[in-house]
């Protein structure tokens, strides 16, 4: 079954193209990476599939049972993020606005449903700590936790091990690759090609190309 159908997209920004004829297909339960050097147009390409960005050209298809609004996105992290003032439970249950509506306040499933993302991820002795006085890892772990508050059964995640040194990337590659065996359908941007092979069901590369 598909979940994401790119067909003959042209990706870029104000008319400049990035990469054009695109045509790749993300089926239910893949752990999908999209592989590529800098410049090649992994994190534009995941911004167009989210419809933060417009296509140039050609479509996004998402599967009959996929809704935009419930895909979890994890971006990529800035220094400002990194000493943000607000607790770990808040941060967290900041995933679940985007269910929230025309509603001004949380449910109570939405604070449920943010308990179980910080227990899934291993934080709970962190939930009332300052997002700012965690490790990297720790961090990844609470923004990957916010972004399970939004993912209903697909998952984005650009570039989630930078800057992490070879043991705490092999964790987050294993920690998503249990997200997948529970269900979610993963799409990771990552440089890592030797980790494509090793946890990728189906993956895209792309190559930096001159247009014109």
């Amino acid at each position: 079954m598909s979940v994401l159908n790119c067909q003959n997209l042209t990706i870029g920004y104000e008319n400049k193209i990035i990469q054009q004829n695109l045509n790749f297909e993300v089926k239910k339960g893949d752990y999908f990476f999209i592989v590529g050097e800098n410049g090649a147009g992994k994190s534009t390409l995941m911004k167009t599939i989210l419809g933060f960005i417009k296509p140039l050209d050609g479509k996004v298809i998402f599967g009959g049972d996929v809704n935009r609004k419930e895909i979890g996105y994890l971006p990529q992290q800035t220094s400002i993020q990194r000493t943000f003032p607000a607790t770990v439970k808040e941060i967290v249950l900041s995933g679940c606005q985007s269910r929230l509506g025309l509603l001004p306040f949380y449910k109570k499933e939405d604070v449920a449903r943010a308990e179980q993302s910080i227990i899934r991820m291993g934080i709970k002795e962190y939930e009332n700590t300052s997002f700012k006085e965690l490790s990297g890892g720790q961090q990844q772990r609470v923004l990957l936790a916010r972004a399970l508050c939004a993912a209903n059964s697909v998952l984005l995640l650009d570039e989630p091990v930078k800057g992490f040194d070879s043991k705490m990337r092999s964790e987050m590659y294993s920690l998503v690759q249990e997200l997948n065996k529970e269900g979610l359908t993963i799409i990771m941007i990552s440089h890592d090609i030797e980790a494509s092979e090793k946890y990728a069901t189906a993956s895209l590369k792309l190559e930096r190309v001159r247009i014109g």
